[in-house]
């Protein structure tokens, strides 16, 4: 969410728009902060030495001093009540700047050992940026975090450690690999040996959409770092199954998706749910939009006047959800997403693992469809009679895609930021698929999307162990745990845009 301030340099008023991570929606403009309230203040003992994060080393905060710096050129966070000033070093972090700047202001504990697998290995960086610590009066969480959840919480990840959960076998993941190899060949050796009739393109086409889903699954894995204990080698294999076997970007699936796991479903810092353009989703948004007159966009203001926003017909976004979100979503909008990326951030390494693929698919398929249609293969060329399925491989990818993923989490609650510990948070916004060996192989076992959420850095095949001691944690604490059928969590996606529209409807003309 972007913000407007007023600032006041030399006597003359500047405005300037910003990224505000740390809010909820903001119409009109905000306040600036004064110079001594950027810097560091309110402590509560004499100042100690000065650290390289900006504050001083022995002060001690509040948490309503913590909470007011929370914006972009200001950024604290506490992780295991030790106040940490990561305002400059937020553009070096390796995740990218964006998920860190969602925990600015709050507790980031949960968050940072849910995502880095050695977390002692991580706190050399930030000691370097340690300002203080929280005062002896003030709880461990802050905001609307339940301290007896976290705390159970942590006893549930030490059990998942000693019963050896995070451990992987390497042998499961290089079989996973194998299949998809095998899939690939197969796909080229149907055209070798049979020609490219409409029959085996057809087969083709199906072969290869298989081997890109998983393959999307498995660099999934590995960008979590769940397969290796040295990091170095999961990114290794990331970059390759990401970059050689699906011609995508691993930097721009990280920053991406470690985003929508540090708040899923929260306007304005999950970028699963930034759809305005297309659908409104959730049960507030769809009220807000109807009403709103003036909306600032991500860094660029844009003015409706008198007119209500109306991007979209929303209340028939189920119908046109069948158009333009399972066929388009990986084809069109991700494939350029990904290559503005790239080309905008300069990241030669990544395009480099790309252009990889793209050879590699040439030189494989050009020698039987010509070069159109290879193209044809992977793009939205108008191809050939007998290219016209090979096309469907990526829109038969998209679908897949998409289902699987948004059956568990666009039904559930979408909201702005309510600062949750981190069990509640996932929770409201994540449910689960029944187990099957079908659905665990269709879904890569993000049919556990709870327990995946939970712990991002686990191995998936560990997950059906975990399972029931998660659901015995949310019993215990009244927390819901939803567990569907694959048929129910297709249709509750229909229904939850269905239901959102209908809101909109409402709102737009009536209120």
């Amino acid at each position: 969410m972007a913000a407007v301030t007023v600032l006041h340099v030399g006597g003359k008023r500047k405005l300037s728009t910003w990224h505000l991570p740390c809010g909820g929606p903001v119409v009109g403009s905000e306040a600036a902060h004064s110079p001594a309230e950027m810097g560091g203040g309110g402590q509560l003992t004499e100042p100690g030495e000065t650290s390289a994060g900006g504050g001083r080393a022995g002060n001690v905060y509040t948490w309503d001093e913590v909470q007011k710096h929370c914006h972009r050129n200001d950024q604290w966070l506490v992780i295991n009540r030790k106040v940490y000033n990561i305002t400059q070093w937020a553009k070096r972090h390796p995740g990218g700047v964006r998920v860190i700047s969602h925990y600015a202001g709050e507790d980031a504990t949960e968050a940072f050992v849910a995502f880095h697998p050695n977390p002692k290995f991580v706190q050399k960086f930030l000691k370097p940026l340690l300002i203080g610590e929280l005062a002896v009066t003030e709880p461990s969480q802050d905001q609307n975090k339940n301290a007896a959840v976290a705390a159970d919480f942590e006893a549930l990840r030490s059990r998942a450690e000693s019963m050896g959960l995070f451990r992987a076998q390497p042998l499961f993941f290089f079989l996973h690999l194998g299949h998809i190899l095998l899939l690939e060949v197969l796909a080229w050796m149907t055209v070798w040996l049979w020609g490219t009739s409409w029959t085996t393109t057809l087969l083709c086409s199906f072969i290869l959409a298989i081997a890109q889903a998983q393959a999307g699954w498995l660099q999934h894995d590995f960008g979590h770092l769940s397969v290796f204990k040295m990091s170095s080698w999961n990114h290794i294999f990331h970059k390759f199954i990401i970059g050689h076997l699906k011609g995508a970007s691993g930097n721009w699936w990280n920053h991406r998706h470690f985003q929508h796991h540090a708040k899923p479903n929260v306007f304005s810092k999950d970028p699963d749910v930034n759809m305005l353009h297309v659908f409104v989703v959730g049960e507030s948004q769809p009220v807000e939009v109807s009403k709103i007159r003036h909306v600032l966009q991500y860094r660029k203001p844009i003015t409706y006047g008198i007119k209500k926003i109306k991007y979209m017909p929303y209340h028939h976004q189920h119908q046109y959800f069948f158009l333009v979100g399972p066929p388009l979503l990986i084809p069109v909008y991700f494939h350029i997403q990904i290559l503005r990326t790239m080309f905008s951030r300069r990241d030669w390494v990544d395009l480099a693992w790309s252009m990889s693929y793209y050879l590699r698919y040439f030189c494989c398929y050009a020698p039987f469809f010509g070069l159109l249609g290879s193209v044809a293969l992977i793009s939205f060329v108008s191809p050939p009679l007998d290219m016209a399925f090979v096309t469907c491989a990526r829109f038969l990818e998209s679908h897949w895609f998409v289902w699987v993923t948004q059956m568990n989490h666009l039904p559930m609650n979408i909201d702005h930021e309510k600062r949750q510990d981190w069990l509640s948070m996932q929770l409201n916004a994540t449910c689960n698929i029944e187990q099957s060996p079908f659905n665990d192989w269709f879904s890569g076992h993000l049919n556990f999307q709870i327990e995946h959420h939970l712990f991002p850095t686990m191995p998936r095949h560990n997950y059906q162990v975990l399972a029931p001691l998660v659901r015995a944690l949310c019993e215990k604490h009244g927390i819901p745990y939803q567990v569907k059928t694959l048929w129910r969590g297709i249709v509750d996606v229909i229904r939850s845009l269905k239901n959102s529209g209908d809101l909109w409807l409402d709102a737009y003309l009536h209120k």
